[in-house]
């Protein structure tokens, strides 16, 4: 047995590109060609499945411990006394540089970002019910939006 993730294909138009009055100056969608699963994809085939993860909301306090689930950060100790089992801990270096670097990892919002998993297998195309079977998981929740493309890096070791 083979753990497989079922994502159904919509068939119809498929829209490629959007663009908006802010970005572009002007409101537009282009629309791409209807696709057959069937010419799609194939049993066998690497592809890459990118969408958005699950948001977290927001990991904080930097005695809540959040920074332990955001960035692995390691716990304090727990027993004898200890007071800071789950807190961030010091960010800063010492008298010298005497400040924080910019990019230090500290609490804020967690998940709900574009996320792409790559090199996963098609193990089965189900044109009835217009799915194809994907071995192993994808990024988001039931019903979001996947792209799925053919596998860009193909290797051993990659």
């Amino acid at each position: 047995m083979v753990p497989v993730t079922v994502v159904e294909l919509e068939e119809g138009n498929i829209v490629t590109q959007i663009r908006r009055q802010e970005e572009a100056g002007y409101n537009a969608v282009q629309v791409g060609k209807p696709l057959e699963i069937a010419s799609l994809f194939k049993e066998g085939d690497l592809v890459d499945v990118a969408g958005k993860s699950i948001g977290k909301g927001f990991q904080g306090r930097l005695r809540g411990g959040r920074t332990i689930k955001r960035w692995n950060f390691a716990r304090g100790p727990m027993s004898h006394g200890s007071k800071s089992k789950r807190a961030q801990g010091s960010i800063g270096a010492g008298t010298t540089p005497g400040r924080v670097f910019k990019g230090m990892k500290m609490p804020g919002h967690m998940g709900a970002e574009r996320v792409k998993i790559r090199k996963l297998e098609v193990i089965k195309v189900d044109l009835e019910l217009g799915a194809i079977l994907i071995k192993g998981g994808v990024p988001g929740k039931p019903g979001n939006i996947l792209e799925i493309c053919p596998a860009k890096i193909v290797g051993v070791n990659v």
